[in-house]
């Protein structure tokens, strides 16, 4: 594949040219001062069309620090993140931002354009508000959510402003930056220990979306299979299109119909998976782990100490952050920037919902052809993280 096209910022010089104005004028209208009233308004509106389309972002502090940089990084995230408290989910991405880019001696910008009326509740969040590229008043931009806009990450390499996700993405015409959490390797641990302790059928509860972080999971859990001699069976791989919907019954047909003796879930952002598997926990038809082992592929939301202590992986939210903020000062400090990716060992947490499998399991049968849960196919081929 070749590589992206990329293309250099626009500068005033530019905007003067295709405006038909002089350099001057445009930095007149660009700095908004006093002087800048003696510029008549049809000139100062070709000007601001002109840097519109051209993609222009005025800095907003001089250029003379070193390096050329404002010291501002920005913070732009897909969908809005900010927590009601501090065990939301997104709370230790923030606060690791945060705190890195104070340390590194910068200045942190929050961005949250969307596009359609403001103040609407469906507007919906875009970077290219207007046609422009509205994180260049920062010197570059750490990229945070999971409804992301895929052909806006790819402007952002084409055009080559420096940024780096929060999380495995890929977009098809580019590489980008990123720091990850190692899902693969984590998966195929928990599938490694569920193997020792003797269970063979193990099911895969996978989210719906065929996103990255699902496909590390899954690429996990058949290399931890393979790796433990267990074939894989491809109807242990199965998802929900709704979470809500995972019941004791589903369970209990599971266990009898395709005889599991363990289940790994991925869980949501939102308290709907765990919710239902705390249902299903009160209802004692199956107990967890002595007649089930079950473990969550990462953290359940909102999680306190007085909940169910589910045997999971716990991802490095606050650390992920803050290598990416470290990750994005270096591609700054590059005069021609090479895509990042970093990836960030998991944390075992024991738990206490998996056992040993126990000796009379039940004998499996084939499911059934009705069975209102979905099969997801063969993964892509995709290079390994």
């Amino acid at each position: 594949m070749a590589p992206p096209e990329r293309r250099r910022r626009p500068t005033q010089r530019d905007i003067a040219r295709h405006a038909g104005v002089s350099q001057a004028t445009v930095s007149l209208v660009i700095s908004g001062g006093v002087a800048s009233a003696q510029i008549p308004e049809s000139t100062r509106r070709a000007v601001l069309a002109a840097a519109e389309e051209l993609g222009y972002a005025a800095n907003v502090a001089a250029r003379s620090l070193k390096g050329g940089r404002n010291r501002l990084l920005g913070l732009y995230t897909f969908e809005s993140v900010f927590p009601t408290d501090q065990r939301d989910f997104y709370y230790p991405f923030l606060l690791g931002v945060e705190e890195e880019t104070a340390r590194q001696g910068y200045d942190l910008l929050l961005f949250s354009s969307h596009m359609g009326e403001s103040g609407t509740t469906r507007a919906e969040r875009s970077i290219y508000v207007g046609g422009a590229n509205r994180l260049k008043i920062a010197d570059g931009c750490v990229l945070l959510g999971r409804n992301v806009r895929r052909e806006e990450l790819s402007a952002l390499v084409r055009e080559d402003f420096p940024f780096v996700f929060v999380g495995r993405r890929e977009v098809d015409d580019g590489e980008l930056s990123y720091v990850a959490a190692d899902y693969v390797s984590a998966t195929g641990a928990l599938v490694a220990e569920l193997a020792r302790l003797g269970h063979r059928r193990i099911l895969y509860l996978r989210a719906l979306e065929d996103s990255e972080p699902t496909r590390d999971r899954e690429e996990g859990y058949r290399r931890g299979l393979a790796e433990a001699g267990i074939a894989v069976d491809e109807a242990l791989i199965r998802s929900l299109a709704d979470p809500a919907d995972l019941s004791i019954e589903k369970l209990e047909g599971w266990i009898d119909g395709l005889g599991i003796t363990a289940l790994l879930v991925e869980p949501t952002e939102d308290n709907r998976l765990t919710e239902a598997l705390a249902k299903m926990a009160g209802t004692r038809r199956v107990r967890f782990p002595e007649d089930c082992s079950l473990a969550l592929l990462g953290d359940p939301p909102s999680w306190t100490p007085e909940l169910r202590n589910w045997t999971r992986f716990s991802l490095p939210r606050a650390q992920m952050a803050r290598e990416a903020v470290r990750v994005l000062l270096d591609l700054l400090d590059q005069d021609t920037p090479e895509p990042r990716q970093l990836t960030v060992p998991c944390t075992f947490v024991p738990g206490d919902s998996i056992g040993p499998a126990t000796a009379d399991g039940p004998v499996p049968t084939r499911p059934d052809a009705t069975d209102p849960v979905l099969l997801h196919p063969e993964p892509d081929g995709r290079p390994q993280t």
